[in-house]
């Protein structure tokens, strides 16, 4: 009792935090997809000077830390370029978002060569080509295979946003600690509560996710629990 009583009486200094955590985590997820579409598509394509270039960046980007790449982009890059960051969560922010975006265009590469090369060749007849042959047939099919892997990376990229404690921001994690150093508080209470809220934020990202991939799948006409249905029948 004495450690809930300790957790309600501090609530409020969590709000802030909270809306710190979540703004990053959506911010940088959506920067994140953004980059995902644009290297995967280059690393995607036939053409060696869109794919060199976009593969020596993503195993760049994947073969250093992202611990590295937050200090870098918070201090570094600012020094080597003269210029500052006005709110380091800025900074926290974009190397988020590269770093994540780099192994999610792995998935929106995927993605797209596991579409039958009998879709392609369906468009030529038809005389579908360029974008409206990627926006209108290719996308749609591959879309709902992305969608798992990038919930899973959605929610890595929740727990990662803690690293931008690092940098003097102040989210979930940096207040836990900061609370949990208080003569009448304890440590370990403050960051079991801090994990139970990660859980929970981590549950919605799977929820909504789930929900998304059911409904890309039904506008293909694919019926999700049939499918369900149909793989454990098989097993």
């Amino acid at each position: 009792m004495d450690a809930i009583t300790d957790v309600v009486g501090v609530l409020p200094n969590y709000a802030e935090p909270l809306g710190t955590t979540v703004f990053i985590t959506v911010s940088s997820a959506a920067l994140a997809l953004v980059i995902a579409f644009g290297l995967g598509l280059a690393t995607h394509s036939p053409k060696l000077i869109l794919r060199a270039p976009a593969r020596t960046f993503v195993e760049f980007i994947r073969g250093s830390s992202v611990v590295v790449q937050l200090f870098w982009f918070a201090y570094a890059m600012p020094a080597l370029f003269n210029f500052r960051f006005d709110y380091l969560i800025v900074a926290g922010i974009i190397a988020l978002a590269i770093n994540y975006g780099a192994y999610s265009s792995e998935v929106v590469r995927g993605a797209l060569q596991a579409v039958p090369h009998s879709q392609h060749e369906a468009c030529t007849a038809l005389g579908i080509h360029g974008v409206k042959k990627f926006w209108r047939v290719i996308l749609p099919q591959a879309w709902p295979e992305m969608i798992p892997s990038l919930c899973s990376f959605a929610v890595m990229l929740l727990k990662a946003s803690a690293l931008v404690s690092m940098i003097a921001v102040v989210d979930l994690t940096e207040m836990a600690k900061t609370i949990g150093e208080r003569p009448d508080q304890d440590r370990l209470v403050q960051l079991s509560f801090v994990l139970v809220v990660y859980f929970l934020l981590a549950w919605l990202i799977w929820s909504g996710m789930r929900a998304l991939e059911n409904r890309a799948k039904r506008g293909l006409g694919i019926d999700p629990k049939q499918r369900m249905a149909t793989g454990a029948g098989g097993k």
